[in-house]
């Protein structure tokens, strides 16, 4: 105990400015995803329109989330950072043009090509489309306007790792709002206010405003590149070793990191398939997306905060060869995900439809989009402890030199989401919210591969003290979630279901929720909890 506690608070001391930025940062972006999400709930609530739009927007944001914000980041930042520090920067600067070349020539070759396959990528992905009239041609539309987003989004996840590496944290913090708030205003400027004159539907100016938002995410971290003496130039030398070190590392990375992303596609494939009994095709396409999104708030605020900090502990534990303490990081880190997110799950599924309806219902959004997307969160947030552990594990695979056994696991898990998804839609009606829990299901399962694999490599991650505080965490969040499902209950049959008594629901039950789950923490001694209360109590003092 009292080696695990010196670990933890050496752990939270050393990482909390850089943990609390990223926390602040995961907070905001997906904070403003949920709000920009609603934005668009009240325009076109889960209809035809909406689905177009979403496939449109999605493959060119899977693209980004696997290549420019995702395997580019990872592979650019580490190599920069060292070239800028053994080099100099007019190494580093070489570097940095010949990226942003390569992304230009390579990105937007991928963007034009994808513009014109348009009609052959949206049949090949969601082939529901063809069964309603206008559909099709609607997304098509989309996907056309939408992809160069991609292009942008990839120079600005450079322009983020150069500033990154110069400690320059803040602007590049706001990039993403610079996209949520840009794309939303100029797209209703051109949607509802110029469309008339130019021409533009209220879909089109959204979509126009997408590449506005993606062009400022990239444009506004300039002035902030040119103040550190970073500026683009059009340079091509393919045989540059640090280009080629970033080259190779990308493949792995973009398999490794793929599993989440495609298995939502995978999602939206099916989805396309499904009739809903109400609303028919058009519907469960938005509700998986709507859904997800909300579920990536937890899913961002810690399992993607907790994974970034603990990523160099553990890296200078494995250079100095000390395992024991990477073991025991890593088991902290775990339990501290067990700690966070199974109450968040429980919390989810109980209070998901007050939830969604507080945020998401308006306009064209209405009950039945509540309830339907509540029970596709309910089912995603089986997966949230799963999806969050692996935002640790993987990481740790890396900092071992081993890209191979994540991406092969992420495959398979991929095939394995595929298989399960058909069967739901072909062989039962469970409908959409079996594709939530098939998605769920592989990532839970794809955590516990991964976590025997590397727990036989290095002999060992304190499991039985990691087992105990999943334990304990599972009966306090039961308790917590029949306390939070009577608390919430109670006050929908005295109040209603109304936006006022929703937020009520909301207050008074989370409310009880986290005070019920605190209690029976100390209760049972859960020891994550002891010593986050401790550290955060040592640095107040």
């Amino acid at each position: 105990m009292v080696a695990g506690s010196n670990w933890f608070l050496g752990f939270a001391h050393q990482t909390h400015s850089k943990g609390e930025w990223i926390k602040g940062y995961q907070t905001r972006k997906n904070i403003a995803d949920v709000v920009r999400e609603r934005v668009m709930a009240g325009l076109f609530g889960a209809s035809m329109a909406y689905d177009a739009f979403l496939l449109g927007f999605r493959i060119p944001n899977l693209t980004r989330d696997l290549f420019a914000e995702g395997a580019l980041a990872s592979a650019f930042v580490p190599t920069f950072t060292e070239l800028l520090a053994t080099k100099g920067k007019k190494e580093a600067q070489e570097l940095a043009n010949l990226v942003a070349t390569a992304v230009l020539i390579v990105v937007g070759g991928f963007c034009v090509v994808g513009i014109l396959l348009s009609p052959w990528i949206v049949r090949v992905l969601a082939p529901g489309f063809l069964d309603v009239p206008g559909k099709f041609d609607l997304a098509v539309t989309m996907t056309r306007c939408m992809f160069p987003f991609l292009l942008l989004v990839a120079l600005a996840a450079q322009a983020n790792g150069i500033l990154n590496a110069c400690h320059s944290f803040f602007i590049p913090a706001l990039a993403s709002m610079f996209f949520n708030v840009v794309s939303v205003v100029t797209g209703l400027m051109l949607g509802l206010w110029l469309g008339p004159y130019l021409g533009l539907s209220v879909l089109e100016g959204m979509a126009w405003g997408v590449l506005l938002g993606g062009l400022a995410q990239w444009l506004g971290q300039a002035p902030l590149l040119r103040k550190h003496g970073f500026t683009y130039r059009l340079r091509v030398n393919w045989s540059h070793p640090g280009l080629r070190r970033i080259l190779k590392l990308m493949g792995p990375a973009i398999l490794g990191n793929a599993a989440v992303q495609v298995n939502v596609m995978v999602n939206t494939y099916f989805a396309s398939l499904i009739s809903d009994p109400v609303r028919g095709l058009d519907g469960p396409v938005s509700w998986l997306s709507y859904a997800f999104r909300f579920m990536q708030l937890p899913l961002g605020l810690f399992g993607q905060a907790i994974g970034s900090a603990t990523l160099p502990s553990i890296t200078r534990s494995a250079v100095a060869g000390e395992m024991d303490e990477f073991r025991r990081t890593l088991s902290h880190s775990l339990g501290l995900v067990f700690l966070l997110t199974v109450p968040s799950s429980v919390g989810l599924i109980v209070l998901g439809q007050p939830m969604i309806g507080a945020i998401y219902q308006t306009g064209r959004f209405d009950l039945y989009d509540t309830q339907r997307t509540a029970a596709a969160l309910a089912c995603y947030a089986i997966g949230l402890a799963g999806y969050s552990a692996l935002k640790v594990i993987v990481p740790a695979f890396y900092t071992l030199q081993d890209s191979r056994t994540p991406m092969l696991v992420s495959l398979w898990s991929i095939a394995v989401n595929f298989f399960v998804s058909w069967y739901v839609t072909r062989h039962t009606s469970i409908g959409h919210p079996g594709l939530a829990l098939s998605t769920s299901v592989v990532a839970l399962f794809n955590f516990l591969v991964l976590f025997v694999i590397l727990r036989n490599r290095i002999g060992g991650v304190y499991g039985r003290s990691l087992l105990a505080t999943f334990t304990k965490v599972c009966a306090a969040a039961s308790v917590m979630g029949a306390c939070v499902w009577l608390s919430s209950r109670m006050i929908q049959a005295s109040l209603g279901t109304h936006l006022a008594a929703r937020l009520v629901d909301l207050t008074v039950s989370i409310g009880l929720g986290l005070a019920v789950f605190y209690c029976l923490c100390r209760l049972l001694h859960v020891e994550e909890l002891a010593l986050a209360v401790r550290s955060i109590t040592r640095k107040k003092c």
